[in-house]
């Protein structure tokens, strides 16, 4: 349930009413605009009387909410939220691009990719350290140590950096090290991750999961909200259906539900949902031009030799081709790129 104050409705009036309702054992997420205020109850509000709330003079309208969702809402945060991830903005006016190899494979590697990704115009260095693998005699990553190579490639480039989380066993390394944490769609209903993950107050890239509706999607970021961190960004990468040509199917509608529903900032993965290089510029320019918040774009050095998913990366040519005809699009829609 949400409640709508007048404009110009004095503090005290929101502080009233907020203390009324935590008596009864609601939370109460506020918001608080340059020309309104909201109050978000949180809770069983099926026993609140609308008309008693109403009675309030400086109350506007009581509106009951029908999606399980409470924090990631909308109708609780109307304007669209921006996280900021290490000097990043990530949600407004400004498109970001993560970009960087499926997987950290050496030094010599990563750096190479971060200094070419930046000249492309990404801001942020993607690269898996730990890799989930359907298969488990896939390369599943090097470890910790992938991510140490990771901070020397931030070192070199500046480039804040994003990478998967796979359990809650090195949450503490992650806190200090990474800069955007990165849930994968196979962990997208790990509840006890993503409860820890809301204890903390780093940014959260949340992926859709492989066959996860985007109501179960918005639940997960719930989870995290609840916790406490509002830094999340959800991120559709494709989902499972009939079809076997490509690696997934690329739901662009979700990207525009999501924003509907929820105030999150939402990016798309066209490199995991096409799992073909040559899909993944239309891809990428299709997100952009139906509104997404950024990309999250695969690039390797030398995809012929990639021990993770080269079949869908772009070389680095490849990539800062794609920034230069992305820029036209963000132009045109009225973005920055």
């Amino acid at each position: 349930m949400i409640i709508v104050m007048k404009p110009g409705a004095p503090a005290a009036e929101r502080a009233k009413i907020k203390a009324n309702l935590e008596k009864q054992g609601f939370q109460i997420n506020e918001i608080v605009g340059t020309q309104m205020a909201i109050l978000g109850i949180i809770g069983d509000t099926s026993v609140l009387d609308i008309n008693m709330l109403k009675v309030n003079d400086w109350v506007e309208k009581v509106m009951r909410v029908q999606e399980p969702f409470k924090r990631a809402n909308r109708a609780f945060h109307p304007d669209d939220s921006v996280v900021d991830v290490a000097g990043v903005k990530i949600g407004g006016r400004k498109l970001q691009v993560m970009a960087g190899p499926c997987s950290v494979e050496s030094r010599d590697q990563i750096i190479s990719v971060a200094k070419s990704v930046k000249l492309g115009g990404a801001t942020l260095l993607r690269g898996g350290a730990f890799k989930p693998r359907t298969s488990p005699y896939s390369f599943q990553g090097m470890g910790l140590s992938g991510l140490d190579l990771l901070l020397e490639a931030k070192k070199e480039t500046g480039l804040p950096i994003v990478t998967e989380i796979m359990s809650t066993d090195v949450l503490d390394r992650f806190e200090r090290d990474v800069d955007l944490i990165q849930v994968g769609a196979r962990n997208m209903q790990n509840f006890a991750l993503l409860k820890a993950l809301g204890k903390t107050r780093k940014p959260i890239l949340l992926k859709r999961g492989l066959a996860a509706t985007v109501e179960e999607w918005i639940m997960s970021a719930e989870y995290i909200l609840a916790g406490g961190n509002d830094n999340v960004i959800l991120c559709e990468r494709g989902i499972r259906t009939f079809e076997n040509y490509t690696r997934n199917t690329l739901d662009l509608s979700a990207i525009c539900a999501a924003k509907k529903l929820s105030h999150l900032p939402v990016i798309v993965d066209p490199s995991h949902a096409a799992g073909l290089w040559w899909m993944v510029e239309p891809l990428a320019k299709a997100a952009v031009a139906v509104g997404a918040d950024g990309l999250l774009i695969e690039v390797h050095n030398d995809p012929e030799n990639a021990l993770c998913d080269g079949a869908q990366s772009l070389k680095p040519e490849r990539f800062a081709h794609l920034m230069g005809e992305l820029k036209g699009i963000a132009q045109i829609i009225g973005r920055d790129l």
